[in-house]
């Protein structure tokens, strides 16, 4: 089954009018869940809401429509909120599509070289870190309209916007404070009543016919904004600058990593879910392309979105369908209904996204992670107080950097280089038959085993190991049975090895040589350096070679030898490049 196949094409094989019930059902509830977060969501980003209704409606229909996933909803989400809002202020509407359109772009070429994969290899230390940050600026960002605090327009950044707060604190509105409160205690309670109706949706219309009801002096969508369009805008190019452009790629990469790590993360969660398997690279070509075309109709960036995804599937969605349907029961709202969004009042969104933050936070993996090894926990912090207190963009990268320099360092500790030449017996041990022990090494032979990965990480600790031998050896044979892998630093280090043996007028032998080590020294040239008849298939061999060096006989091979079992393949041994069939 081809890799990049819509997953749309792979259900509606054998559709029936059954399913068509339960994803319309699915859809239509996943749609009402889906308007009052995609309002919030914009307008936490600093935007006006229109936009996150736009962004809903043409990137969850693409989403549904070319996604890997079953059963993936996508729209805007909190992990945009701090970038975009950013984006905004710094570059304007222009900088913001211009972004996205690159992000998108990024995102298609990611798909297409099959990064879908690879990308599930980022640290989870550094997901929870920028994910509860992410989190903690959302609920800062809101705490102007939950107090309903007189002030403009607030500054994306953490510390700026609190000293900014502190001193209006005395000058809160009670009212804008109570419609909040009650907000959240209807969200809250909510949950205890039904999950078939979304508390947010319900908080909102309780909080709306109140504040009309009472004339309470609040804010509203519409005090701020103005009326919410009810149409869908015509598809427009913005204004490109070079200059821009460049400055953007950045921002427009955070964008794209973010889009395929929320992705990706609720496409598995939905699998288990529903138990079923997505196509992590075609859900990254269908994100490129939702975020391509959403700005071109005045949206935002858009991802796949867990807790609309896992609403979709208990309401019952299995296909890709119930995605579209939702897609177009927002518009239906919009086309009919946007008229009374402006009557909305930004207290209660200002709940509606502060619950989102907490269920964002991620609070218990955060108590975890903290409880791993330290390693982890400085990723963790790291990524978390950059994500606050600079920018995401900074925060994904140094987070990325430094675990991947932890990662080496652990690595590098795990591999080891010992001279085992007079390699002792312990009794409590099980007898190993291919131990040196076991073997006579003559006189002016020095016999050492390396034990991990050979890589750029533990070459400096074989360069060490080897600079300390004294006197120079006749021969020195390094044995590599545990070295299943080598890189271009451990052939160098080899390399430099082989030179300093010349010149000291010895002899470097290599023992127990695996497939991919083999296959290295072969295309890298040192094969031919090294000579042949040095590299060997298993240790008695290599030592007959050190004999040979030494003018001594060769010794019979012992009884108890039994031949290294090689790892990576089912083939029993080592290869050894003078037996090559």
């Amino acid at each position: 089954m081809p890799i990049l196949k819509p997953k749309l094409f792979t259900t509606l094989q054998g559709y029936r009018r059954e399913q068509f019930m339960a994803d319309a059902v699915a859809g239509m509830t996943v749609g009402v869940v889906a308007l009052p977060l995609a309002i919030a969501f914009a307008i936490a980003s600093g935007v006006s809401p229109e936009r996150g209704l736009f962004t809903a409606v043409i990137a969850g229909l693409i989403i549904s429509v070319l996604g890997g996933s079953r059963v993936q909803i996508g729209g805007p989400t909190g992990a945009f909120v701090v970038i975009v809002a950013g984006i905004v202020q710094q570059y304007g509407l222009d900088g913001l599509q211009i972004a996205t359109l690159m992000a998108g772009v990024i995102l298609i070429f990611m798909g297409i070289a099959r990064f879908g994969s690879a990308i599930k290899f980022i640290p989870y230390p550094v997901v929870v870190g920028f994910t509860s940050g992410i989190a903690l600026i959302i609920f800062s960002s809101q705490i102007k309209d939950a107090l309903g605090l007189p002030l403009g327009d607030v500054p994306a950044d953490f510390v700026h916007q609190w000293g900014l707060y502190v001193p209006h604190f005395g000058a809160a509105n009670p009212a804008a404070m109570a419609v909040c409160a009650g907000s959240l205690a209807v969200m809250i309670g909510w949950q205890r009543v039904t999950k078939r109706l979304p508390g947010s949706l319900i908080a909102l219309v309780l909080a709306t016919v109140a504040v009309q009801l009472f004339n309470l002096p609040v804010e509203t969508v519409g005090s701020r904004f103005g009326d919410i369009p009810h149409l869908l805008p015509r598809p427009s190019l913005p204004h490109v600058d070079m200059e821009m452009v460049r400055s953007l790629v950045p921002s427009a990469t955070t964008i794209a990593l973010l889009a395929g790590i929320e992705a990706l993360l609720s496409a598995v969660v939905a699998d288990g879910m529903i138990g079923g398997r997505h196509r992590s690279n075609m859900e990254l070509v269908a994100q490129g392309v939702a975020n391509i075309c959403s700005p071109l109709f005045g949206g935002i960036p858009a991802t796949g979105a867990i807790a609309r995804t896992a609403a979709n599937v208990n309401s019952g969605g299995r296909t890709p369908v119930s995605g579209i349907i939702h897609a177009l029961t927002l518009l239906l709202i919009m086309l009919f209904f946007g008229q009374w969004a402006r009557l909305i009042p930004l207290p209660c969104l200002a709940a509606v996204l502060m619950v989102v933050a907490y269920n964002m936070s991620e609070w218990h993996s955060f108590l975890m992670v903290l409880k791993s090894p330290r390693s982890d926990v400085i990723v963790l912090l790291t990524t978390f107080g950059l994500t606050v207190l600079v920018n995401l963009t900074a925060a994904i990268e140094v987070g990325m950097v430094l675990a991947a320099f932890l990662f080496i360092r652990r690595m590098a500790q795990v591999t080891n280089i010992g001279d085992v030449t007079r390699e002792f017996i312990d009794e409590e041990e099980p007898e190993d038959p291919n131990a040196i022990s076991t073997r006579q090494v003559p006189r002016g032979v020095q016999v050492y085993e390396i034990n991990g990965p050979f890589f750029f990480g533990a070459s400096h600790t074989f360069r060490e190991a080897m600079r300390i031998i004294s006197p120079p050896p006749k021969a020195i044979v390094l044995r590599m049975r545990h070295v299943l892998a080598i890189d271009a630093s451990g052939l160098y280090a080899l390399k430099e090895q082989h030179r300093s043996a010349v010149r000291q007028h010895s002899v470097l032998i290599l023992s127990d040589v695996h497939a991919q080590p083999l296959i290295a020294l072969e295309r890298s040239g040192l094969l031919v350096q090294i000579g042949e008849q040095n590299v060997f298939g298993n240790i008695d061999d290599a030592l007959n070679r050190a004999r040979q060096v030494l003018s001594l006989p060769p010794l019979e091979r012992p009884a108890s030898f039994t031949p290294t079992v090689r790892r990576e393949t089912a083939n029993p041994q080592p290869h050894d490049p003078r037996h090559r069939g």
